[in-house]
């Protein structure tokens, strides 16, 4: 698409969207449906869009309330300012701090209404002190490591971490719950370690009830979980990757594709694609060596074209090395040379059928083409999750797919 299609926060059509001709481009539309589609896998769990790290580089707040439009009623966070950012945006919504906020953030946190991960007994007390000075009773999800190894209270010391909040009459005990590391695995190990990890925050359970402390809400599943082990879905779910349309597995499970069949409905759909135009172009001799070290020899007399943004802009520089390619004119281009801070330079062939001011697309379709995040993240030996929160700040998201529209 060229830039006379792109729309911009209002949804008007904008040809200016900074000086470079760059931009990502977010589509609120995809969003719902994949929010519509999770909230239907997990029910009568409900669903939780995972919203962290400005919604992986598309934009916390507008991905937000589509998430919610679509049909999430929670939202999760990773920081305490990523919380406040949603509620200065006038966004009501259950919103859940994944991890146990600093002891100097628990007043934010409290008075915002933000709803509390906690492990330990110094995070107790701090939110317990600041919620009794403000006068309110804050909701409190205990996080139980059952296997991730990362955060969480031990399990032999969860009865004592849950009675220390119930002991608190400024914290409500709201729920219980865990983390799968390999729910997206696609060995056996994978599988039966995530099992197992069910069947773990089952006991965890279990010993609360026996202790008096049952937990209202139990939440497991991450968006492998959701999808592929019903058994994890329980109370909440909390998706993040496949709220921004790409399928947590390596391949396309068996699984996503049942889901979908069973729902009726569209798949997951692409919400990010990644696109700029086309600067500068020249043709170069063969043996012709462009880019910083001169690494790459042109193979013939090449159509060289210079696109504007480069590893500063979440194009790294192993992208050339591994041999990720762009596509114009609809067909997949490789780069000519090594990454720039503020430029690629890319192949286009004998073909002469090149112009300033043509449409380049690095994540997204582009006629018949298409390169996903997951097709980055191949070549990368990454994932979509590292893609996406890779592209740089100076990247302009451009927010299509208002409420309404298609």
């Amino acid at each position: 698409m060229s830039r006379a299609g792109v729309r911009d926060e209002t949804g008007a059509a904008s040809t200016a969207r900074g000086s470079r001709p760059v931009w990502a481009e977010i589509d609120l539309g995809a969003v719902r449906h994949n929010a519509s589609l999770l909230a239907r896998v997990a029910a009568p769990a409900a669903l939780c869009a995972v919203v962290k790290a400005d919604a992986y580089g598309h934009g916390a707040v507008p991905v937000a309330r589509a998430a919610l439009e679509g049909g999430a009623t929670w939202l999760a966070v990773a920081t305490p300012e990523e919380g406040l950012e949603l509620r200065a945006a006038g966004i009501s919504a259950p919103v859940l701090v994944l991890s146990e906020p600093p002891v100097d953030a628990m007043v934010d946190v409290v008075a915002h209404g933000l709803t509390l991960t906690l492990y330990t007994r110094r995070g107790i007390r701090a939110a317990a002190e600041a919620s009794a000075r403000a006068g309110v009773v804050t909701d409190v999800h205990v996080k139980v490591d059952t296997g991730m190894h990362r955060v969480g209270a031990e399990r032999a010391e969860l009865v004592q971490v849950v009675e220390a909040v119930a002991a608190e009459p400024s914290l409500c005990f709201a729920a219980l719950w865990t983390h799968f590391p390999v729910a997206d695995g696609v060995e056996r190990e994978d599988r039966s370690y995530t099992e197992e990890q069910i069947r773990s925050l089952g006991a965890a359970r279990d010993a609360l009830e026996r202790a008096g402390h049952s937990p209202p809400l139990l939440h497991a599943a991450n968006s492998a979980g959701a999808l592929a082990y019903p058994a994890s879905r329980l109370d909440l779910v909390r998706c993040g990757i496949a709220l921004y349309g790409v399928s947590p597995f390596p391949v396309v499970d068996p699984v996503v594709a049942d889901v979908v069949a069973s729902t009726g409905a569209q798949g997951l759909r692409p919400v990010l694609s990644l696109r700029a135009e086309v600067t500068l172009v020249r043709r170069l001799d063969a043996a012709e060596r462009p880019s910083y070290g001169r690494l790459h020899a042109l193979g013939t007399r090449s159509t060289v074209a210079t696109v504007p943004l480069g590893y500063a802009d979440g194009v790294p520089r192993r992208y050339f090395t591994n041999g990720g390619t762009v596509l114009v004119g609809g067909r997949r281009r490789p780069l000519a040379g090594m990454v720039t801070m503020d430029q690629i330079v890319v192949d286009c062939g004998p073909s002469e059928d090149v112009a300033v001011g043509d449409d380049v697309v690095l994540i997204g379709e582009q006629g018949a083409g298409s390169i996903t995040a997951s097709d980055w993240a191949d070549v990368l030996g990454t994932i979509a999750h590292e893609v996406f929160c890779g592209i740089g700040a100076r990247v302009p998201r451009v927010v299509v797919g208002r409420e309404g529209e298609a």
